[in-house]
């Protein structure tokens, strides 16, 4: 021990439960510290960038809005051209004055002026905030008013006689004196004392007369409504001119100045901090451009966005000379990180204690946890001898291993038999809600295979349980390839294969049939195509775990249960969809799966008749019935869509007799199916296959010889915890494809590509 290394002896002491007593409290305090420091400038990093980002996205909203608002001049000005008829009764051009105002973001009014001194105009009632017109005639004892309202019709609400004259406003005498369309420079409304802009436009007879003047207002606050919501708690926004004019501050109460004097504010007027530090770095050279400032004002720090707030005021080439401003307070954007700062103090002192506490546990039973590991050592290595051994036979390789089951390949100790055990774990049956609905399933699975006799179903030898509880039945071991992966390795098939294909399926379904019970689950991936002995292109029929008899509800208990058992998927493309088999859903596979399954309606031998007729679509098309987005839309497409184009698909001869089989399969009513496999089955054998479609005995042999070589029994086994998605087993330059996530009891080659 003394001559050891230095690096051994240090690795000796961590190891000792005084080693762990210093070491896992140090570990965590330099954690915790390390996490406190990089959380703090990760959230601060984050906090910064997503307040820049809102800021420019308000900037580009505003901007919007106000461009949207201001370019209403046109037709606004154009509708009022078409009543400016100083003759049109007052009733009529007041209710087309007020339809003009109404829905329309940012107008606060709209008027029309006559050189005799007549006015037409719409205005808000300042004590209930209500659309109102009136219309003034200057008369040789004063402006006669009418106001207009709109509660049940058009009423005379009030009459009076005031010094008002249109004439004399500076929207007029600007429009008379320039004769063409001019925006006037903000100003303030007399009665809101709200900052406003207006438009106005001459409009002249053909001879040079004088006829009218229109005038459009826009509220800037309405205009800019969006800034009235704050980006963040505590913000300000403000919109100005390029002169220093506050054209907008909805966050801040108006100034008595405002109402007092009745002119435009500036930003001394709101006697504001963190506005006066913004302008005073701003000076007289607003942003041309979007920017960020870091602010020192006498409240506090501030990052401040300011962004010009584009557009072009119709009929005008100047742009708007107005800016937006948005003050976030330096506490805000530092809220998170200030809380992470005190969450993390709490969370590493919290963390410091149960390390200690873990650290003394650990320490005391550092020893004993030596030995138990061991013990599971020990008791795992005679676990593993055990399981070589079930029942008579001697598990030769794990096939493929899910979260419940397993399949091996298994030879028969007397007779030397190759099988296939499919088995599930007991320690997958230690749930007591689920134990009883998968050993239902995995016992109604092997209770049909047993009952069917037909060639073309898988074949069951055994069925049983070992004393340590492990359910197992014995199968064939099939030597082919499923036909959903047939068709992806090799294309779409000829009609003549698929019929005969397709005429081998229904020789187990009718069996079945004949029994009353029903597939469910009929799909490319549950056919396997195989060599038995000579022959070739055998078909087995397999997973008969949701079967059910046809007096049997829909959906029940033991259908909620989907055991992982393996299947050979020779693949290298994606899988196909998988089952939906859940409490209240549809069973079976939605690209394969018959309206009535997808209305969890009754059904009958005409569900896998329909089921198989999309299987036939895979095989002459290389492409399902259906295909959409998710799951739940090709179940719905198989429920209500029509039946596609079968023909335009298939890039080989097609006959007749067997398109309008297949269409009339597809049938969405049942009645219109045919009855059963075994009259479907008649069906197929009718359909007349001239000779040089035909595909014989001698095609199908040297089909297999060259895509199918003869597997190697003695291929060595596959590694425990090997995935059963993908498990692949060396035979020479060869690979083997031994198992998938279906649970089929098969094994399969295939030429490496």
């Amino acid at each position: 021990m003394a001559d050891a290394p230095p690096s051994a002896r240090l690795g000796r002491a961590l190891a000792s439960p005084t080693g762990v007593l210093i070491l896992l409290p140090l570990l965590v305090i330099a954690a915790g510290v390390i996490v406190m420091l990089l959380g703090r400038r990760a959230t601060r990093d984050a906090s910064d960038t997503m307040a820049r980002r809102l800021l420019a996205a308000q900037a580009a909203d505003v901007q919007h809005d106000v461009a949207f608002a201001l370019d209403q001049a046109d037709p606004l000005l154009a509708s009022l051209r078409t009543i400016a008829d100083e003759n049109m009764a007052p009733e009529e051009a007041a209710i087309r004055m007020r339809d003009l105002v109404i829905a329309r973001p940012g107008v606060a009014n709209v008027s029309l002026a006559w050189p005799s001194g007549r006015m037409r105009g719409t205005y808000i009632d300042n004590g209930g905030g209500e659309l109102r017109v009136q219309e003034s005639v200057v008369g040789t004892s004063g402006t006669a008013r009418t106001n207009y309202t709109f509660v049940g019709g058009v009423h005379v609400e009030s009459r009076e006689t005031t010094t008002y004259d249109p004439r004399t406003r500076p929207h007029y005498t600007l429009a008379t004196q320039t004769k063409q369309r001019v925006w006037m420079p903000p100003r303030t409304f007399f009665t809101s004392h709200k900052t406003g802009l207006t438009v106005t436009e001459p409009v002249y007879a053909a001879s040079g007369e004088l006829q009218s003047v229109l005038t459009v207002d826009f509220d800037v606050g309405e205009l800019s409504s969006f800034i009235a919501r704050p980006v963040f708690e505590g913000s300000r926004t403000v919109m100005f001119a390029g002169d220093g004019t506050v054209l907008a501050f909805p966050s801040v109460p108006l100034p008595a100045a405002a109402v007092q004097e009745n002119r435009l504010l500036r930003h001394e007027d709101f006697n504001d901090p963190a506005l006066e530090a913004l302008f005073r770095v701003l000076g007289t050279t607003p942003a041309t451009e979007l920017r960020f400032l870091q602010l020192q004002s006498k409240d506090g720090e501030y990052l401040a966005s300011v962004a010009p707030v584009g557009g072009k005021r119709a009929g005008i080439a100047a742009p708007l000379d107005w800016y937006l401003a948005t003050l976030v307070p330096e506490r805000v954007l530092l809220g998170p990180t200030h809380r992470l700062e005190k969450q993390s103090l709490l969370a590493s002192g919290g963390a410091l204690l149960i390390a200690m506490g873990v650290a003394l546990m650990f320490a005391w039973n550092l020893v004993r946890m030596r030995k138990a590991v061991g013990a599971a050592r020990a008791a795992a290595r005679s676990a593993e001898a055990r399981a070589k051994e079930l029942g008579s036979y001697r598990l030769v390789s794990r096939l493929g291993a899910g979260g419940m089951g397993e399949v091996w390949r298994a030879e028969h100790r007397l007779l030397a038999r190759q099988a296939a055990i499919k088995l599930v774990r007991p320690e997958a049956l230690r749930d007591p809600r689920y134990a009883p609905k998968i050993r239902e399933r995995f016992r109604r699975e092997a209770q049909t295979l047993a009952s069917m006799r037909s060639r073309n179903t898988i074949e069951l030898y055994d069925y049983g349980v070992t004393d340590d509880g492990t359910f197992f039945y014995v199968m064939e071991l099939l030597d082919g390839v499923d036909l959903d992966h047939l068709v992806r390795d090799h294309g779409a098939l000829p009609a003549a294969r698929v019929i005969r294909l397709l005429a081998q399926a229904c020789q187990s379904l009718a069996e079945a049939h004949d029994a009353g019970l029903l597939h469910r689950d009929i799909k490319p991936a549950n056919l396997f195509a195989c060599r038995a002995a000579d022959e070739v292109d055998v078909l087995k029929v397999l997973d008969f775990g949701i079967v059910h008899t046809i007096s049997d509800p829909q959906v029940d208990p033991i259908e909620i249960v989907t055991l992982p058992s393996p299947h050979p998927t020779p693949t290298d493309g994606p899988r196909p969809s998988g089952r939906l088999t859940q409490a209240g859903s549809v069973v079976g596979t939605p690209g394969y799966i018959s309206p009535e399954m997808a209305f969890a309606a009754p059904i009958d031998a005409r569900a896998d008749i329909y089921a198989l007729a999309c299987v036939a679509w895979w095989l002459l098309t290389r492409r399902e019935v259906f295909t959409g987005p998710d799951e739940d839309a090709v179940i719905a497409m198989h429920a209500h869509d029509p039946i596609p184009a079968l023909r335009p698909h298939v890039p080989g001869w097609l006959p007749d007799a067997l398109e309008s089989l297949i269409i009339r399969c597809l049938a969405k009513r049942p009645q219109e199916r045919p009855a059963d496999a075994r009259a479907l089955l008649a069906e197929l054998r009718a359909i007349d296959i001239p000779a040089e479609h035909a595909w014989t005995d001698e095609m199908a042999r040297a089909w297999w010889t060259k895509h199918r070589p003869p597997v190697d029994d003695k291929a060595p086994p596959v590694p425990a915890g090997t995935s059963v998605e993908r498990v692949i087993v060396t035979q020479h330059e060869e690979p083997v494809a031994a198992i998938g996530p279906e649970a089929k009891t098969v094994v399969s080659s295939r030429r490496s590509s």
